[in-house]
């Protein structure tokens, strides 16, 4: 072993680090964390708060190489990331490798670049103890909310339910939108454009200053516009400036790279973290817009070569958002001259974005002029106004442009050039028309949108944000998928000559594509939450312990203090609402009466997800259940929809002597016949299925069934071995026993004897009897 051992998080990382170090320099990986708190314990000491550590089973053997290679070597680099998870990294490895501190060096740097890595093997610092206290403050905060959270879910809500402080809290902000959706109401309007021509023949596009809220009004404005005279009022020509967004951070390359590039939040840092591993950009997780003065050299240099100097024009940005840390540099490519790269196409990509960004921040403001034309019309007050701007000087428009996430309609008046007029010039009216328009609920969160919030909230940390928004998909509290939106008449009124003509086209508002929906679980667990844990759901509560996290980082704060405070407070409303009894009744909703029996029909959530309930076992009879369709909510539900899902099982006919039928189970519709299931093809309607397409779905899968079906027995009818997607086994009484691989080749010689036999001491295995003395069952295969 060499004489200096240097450790990194990530294989990719130490592979690119050991090319800018001499042959006395080995680099090993930890492959993250080498110990954490316990997985399925709670692992936290509540007296003193001190964590409780393991090293998991999958690290043993990384753990072991570490410790042989740090005890041959004579100098320990320890070199993980330089914020605060790469600090308790390198402390946690500094424990379990029990390294001395004479002979370990902690070094930091926010680029793998030759200089950087040398610059800091000559600056090496101690492990910064606030900031493994800061990551071990959120790590138990974090674990407490966890573990004390979920079981109350398990019994008042729902079995296998999870909560967290800030995933909670972002289920809350989708939640709060879905609902203010439901209650909006949109209403109509008429918006008035007009087209107008100058003496010369050049065309003018123009919108009424005001809008019209009724058919009769826009009607009655374009009758008074038949013999009315349409004069240059005013003329306002202004100068303006456009200045390019800062360097990226962490937040605002997730926002731009899904709108731009339509990555996810996750790919974002995924590709990220392969360009900054692999020596391309610098760390990814970041909250400053800070750049270096070598890279404002190098940006300069760039721009004067390739766009010349007047394109030039060097700034220092600074950061404003909630708990920014400046110690870090905004992510940027580590050579700004290298314009393109090799790599996967998404790497490539998501470079090209981070270097177009970083270059346009250096870059000179873009000079537009803007002009706006007041268009009189005699004998009226409302006047028509035209906007237009032209670019004087394009400056980094040259090179890039922000993603706009919402479209904005106006946007081609405003950025069209004018044609040249002149006060009191008359203009020839062409068209005026009038489109009824109508107001749009609010958008629903995407995950860009999502990330801006959270961070203007300042709820978490943008380095956390992919995985809280992967987690409260995957634990299905919230979906993400496409909306159709609302189809509306929409009436067009067009004055051309004297003729008023009308029109009628049917248009769809409000479709959004990839936006996060909550879920009728996520509803039900956020509203419980907010009733039983309002602090804990609290937006400034979130915001207020991301605070308390930087005073531990800075060394202002005690963080057992900081998890002491909140545990006194948290723990009481934990035990209050264990204490609550009663029936399962959690965001349960009363619909009204069957019409038939008279019993109560209720929604709620029930252990396989949403249901519709009629009758009550506190009654004294058996209720009746029914899974909600996917596309239904208990929120909005009604009893006479809640109703037509107990319309099932519906009898189809007769097939063979049996009875054909279609019902609705946990993994959604399926036709029977016979004892054999099979399930209806996507998006097949349960009501609307003949009994022709029935018995064809029977029979495919009576032919799958018996493709499976490898050996049968007459004088075992309930024993089959089956094909399964590991081979055979046997299948006896609708249990399942392995088959030895021996035999997987010979299944056919197999005597119902020998099944019966190994079916046995399987049982006798499982209820932990000592089996019969072994024999070989199976003849040795012959050679």
């Amino acid at each position: 072993m060499k004489e200096n051992l240097v450790i990194v998080e990530s294989p990719a990382k130490a592979k690119t680090i050991e090319k800018f170090l001499g042959k006395d320099y080995t680099v090993l990986s930890s492959y993250g964390h080498i110990r954490d708190l316990k997985k399925h314990s709670f692992s936290i000491d509540i007296d003193t708060f001190s964590p409780v550590y393991e090293i998991p089973t999958d690290k043993a053997k990384v753990v072991a190489q570490l410790k042989k290679a740090a005890s041959e070597a004579s100098t320990v680099w320890l070199a993980s990331d330089e914020d605060r998870e790469g600090e308790a990294i390198s402390w946690h490895l500094s424990e379990v490798l029990h390294l001395s501190p004479e002979h370990t060096r902690r070094i930091v740097f926010h680029e793998i670049t030759k200089s950087a890595i040398l610059n800091a093997i000559d600056h090496p610092r101690n492990i910064d103890l606030n900031l493994v206290n800061a990551q071990q403050a959120r790590r138990v905060l974090d674990r407490i909310v966890g573990f004390k959270l979920s079981p109350v879910l398990w019994r008042r809500v729902k079995p296998s339910l999870s909560a967290g402080r800030v995933q909670s809290v972002a289920v809350r902000l989708i939640v709060d939108r879905e609902r203010e959706i439901q209650l909006f109401q949109s209403e109509d309007n008429y918006r008035v454009i007009a087209v107008f021509t100058t003496p010369d023949g050049s065309e003018i596009r123009a919108e009424l200053s005001r809008k019209f809220t009724t058919r009769e009004q826009a009607e009655d404005f374009l009758k008074r516009c038949r013999g009315a005279e349409f004069t240059v009022q005013d003329i306002t020509t202004k100068p303006q400036k456009r200045v390019p967004a800062p360097p990226f951070t962490t937040s605002t390359l997730q926002q731009e790279a899904a709108h731009r590039l339509g990555f996810t939040v996750a790919q974002t840092m995924t590709v990220a973290q392969r360009l900054y591993e692999s020596g391309r950009i610098t760390y990814m997780r970041t909250d400053s817009v800070n750049l270096s003065d070598l890279c404002l050299n190098a940006s300069k240099k760039v721009i004067t070569e390739q766009m010349g100097e007047q394109y030039v024009k060097i700034r220092h940005y600074h950061t404003h958002s909630k708990g920014a840390q400046e110690a870090h540099e905004a992510i940027r490519p580590t050579y700004m001259d290298q314009t393109h790269i090799e790599g996967t196409l998404p790497e490539r990509r998501l470079y090209e974005l981070i270097w177009k960004r970083s270059i346009a921040s250096q870059m000179a403001d873009a000079e537009i002029e803007k002009t706006q034309v007041v268009i009189g019309i005699s004998g009226q007050e409302e006047t028509f106004v035209a906007m237009g701007e032209v670019v004087k000087f394009d400056g980094f428009l040259s090179l890039y442009r922000d993603a706009q996430p919402q479209e904005d309609e106006n946007a081609e008046e405003r950025s069209a050039q004018l044609p040249e007029t002149y006060l009191g010039e008359m203009l020839t009216r062409q068209t005026v028309t009038a489109t009824q328009r109508f107001s749009q609920h609010p958008p629903r969160y995407n995950e860009a949108s999502l990330v801006r919030k959270l961070e203007e909230l300042g709820i978490g940390r943008p380095s956390t944000y992919a995985t809280t928004i992967t987690t409260i998909q995957q634990r299905e509290y919230v979906t993400k998928g496409d909306k159709p939106g609302d189809t509306h008449d929409c009436l067009t009124l067009v004055l051309q000559g004297d003729d008023i003509l009308a029109s009628t086209s049917e248009v769809t508002l409000g479709a959004e594509r990839a936006r996060l929906v909550p879920t009728d679980v996520g509803t039900v667990v956020n509203d419980f939450l907010l009733e039983n844990f309002p602090s804990i759901m609290d937006y400034n509560f979130t915001a207020d312990v991301e605070k308390e996290f930087d005073e531990i980082a800075e060394g202002r704060t005690e963080w057992t203090h900081v998890i002491s405070d909140f545990y006194a407070n948290f723990n009481p409303m934990v035990e209050q609402s264990l204490k609550m009894r009663g029936e399962h009744r959690v965001g349960e909703r009363m619909l009204g009466d069957d019409p038939k029996t008279g019993f109560p029909v209720s929604v709620k959530i029930g252990r396989f997800g949403p249901v519709v309930q009629i009758g009550n076992s506190e009654l004294g009879e058996k209720p009746r259940f029914a899974q909600l369709k996917k596309e239904q909510s208990i929120d909005t539900i009604t009893l006479e929809e809640a109703l037509d899902l107990f319309r099932l099982p519906r009898l189809l006919g007769e097939h063979e002597g049996h009875e054909v039928t279609v019902a609705s189970g946990r993994y959604g519709p399926y036709v029977a016949c016979n004892g054999m299931f099979a399930s209806l093809p996507k998006g097949t309607d349960p009501m609307a299925i003949s009994f022709d397409e029935a018995i064809r779905l029977i029979v495919e899968k009576q032919q799958a069934e018996q493709k499976r079906q490898l050996k049968t027995f007459a004088e075992a009818p309930d024993l089959e071995i089956l094909n399964g997607r590991y081979g055979p086994y046997i299948n006896y009484k609708g249990a399942n026993y392995r088959l030895p691989k021996s035999v997987h080749e010979h299944v056919s010689e197999i005597t119902l004897e020998e099944c019966m036999k190994l079916i046995h001491e399987q049982q006798d295995k499982e209820t932990g009897e000592k089996p019969a003395a072994k024999r070989r069952y199976f003849p040795k295969k012959k050679q």
